[in-house]
């Protein structure tokens, strides 16, 4: 195990203004204690009671991501929504963007299983990733100057740290860092290369391909990464434009993570990761409209649903959305003070 491991603190209420700036500098912040316990520990109960137990025959053959649609946003699991959701997260997702949390629009919620398992030469293997962004599979552009961050990617860890799998990162060490010059594309699947995922495979396939961009990894990436020395409910902040990578899971484990990204409201470039909201209203049992009659007008918003004052309100909006939601038993006065 590494012996460099990234800066973390328990967090005390909101953040602190040192740990904003933490995470504005460098990219990165792991903090503990940020949500319930009785949460987090009801998530995992639903969780590991879903993925199949690891060294099982279902467990060998489960793919490496995804939870078929069962802990994707909006989920049936109440609990997985509340987490996604939860007011501290929303505030501490907004504290770091500089934003009111009515200004933020969710774009990926999903639960991923990750199992421990002897080494791939399978390109696309999660097992023990190369060093990566995230940007290219959010956004089709390039991500803006640091300065203007237009999006906080999350994870929560449900797991114990005993089972492995801690995000190694790369923390940004000033304006003039080299490993985040720019543009940011010494990477696979990027600039015309080839995707793989795995890091042996990515390496030995650069230093064939693209000699400059393998350079760039083996001397300003791979030597500076720091280990995220989680507990289990700890909550990692980053980004879209952070060197970043998945490490293996302890043989024999499964690692449970909740991913999590929130945009800025006006950067429409960034897309939504997932099947989203809009197609779960076709469902008998509505639950998502349950869960939209349930939420706060600012958990609302995060969703794309108009603040109370905005320019769609008027007498007539306001009663015809409280016709379509009032079996489920919304509470429409918000709107309703401030057409």
């Amino acid at each position: 195990m590494t012996d460099r491991w990234l800066h973390s603190e328990a967090v005390d209420g909101d953040l602190s203004e040192a740990q904003i700036e933490r995470w504005r500098a460098s990219g990165a912040l792991l903090v503990h204690n940020l949500l319930p316990r009785a949460l987090v520990d009801t998530l995992v109960a639903e969780a590991e009671g879903h993925y199949p137990a690891p060294g099982s025959e279902a467990a060998a053959e489960f793919q490496q991501f995804g939870s078929a649609q069962k802990f994707v946003f909006p989920s049936r699991s109440d609990v997985f929504n509340d987490v996604t959701l939860h007011p501290e997260l929303l505030k501490c997702v907004a504290s770091l963007l500089g934003v009111a949390v009515q200004d933020l629009r969710l774009t990926q919620s999903d639960l991923w299983p990750k199992y421990g398992r002897g080494a791939s030469a399978h390109d696309y293997s999660n097992r023990d990733q190369r060093i990566h962004c995230d940007y290219p599979n959010h956004m089709l552009v390039h991500p803006p100057p640091w300065e203007r961050p237009a999006a906080v990617e999350m994870i929560i860890y449900l797991s114990p740290f005993e089972r492995g799998g801690g995000t190694a990162v790369v923390p940004r060490q000033g304006a003039a860092d080299p490993a985040y010059a720019w543009p940011m594309i010494h990477t696979p699947g990027v600039a015309g290369m080839r995707y793989v995922n795995d890091r042996t495979q990515a390496e030995a396939y650069l230093r064939e391909a693209n000699p400059e961009a393998a350079n760039f990894r083996a001397e300003h990436l791979y030597p500076r990464e720091c280990h995220a020395r989680y507990e289990q409910g700890s909550v990692l902040f980053y980004r879209h434009d952070v060197w970043h990578r998945g490490t293996p899971v302890t043989e024999g484990s499964l690692r449970l993570v909740q991913n999590l990204t929130f945009r800025r409201a006006d950067c429409e470039w960034i897309g939504t990761l997932h099947p989203a909201w809009s197609w779960s209203m076709y469902h008998p049992d509505q639950y998502a409209e349950r869960l939209i009659a349930r939420l706060s007008p600012e958990q609302r918003c995060v969703l794309g649903f108009p603040a109370p004052g905005a320019d769609y309100w008027c007498e007539a909006t306001v009663n015809a959305v409280e016709a379509r939601y009032a079996a489920h038993g919304i509470d429409m006065q918000p709107y309703r003070e401030q057409p």
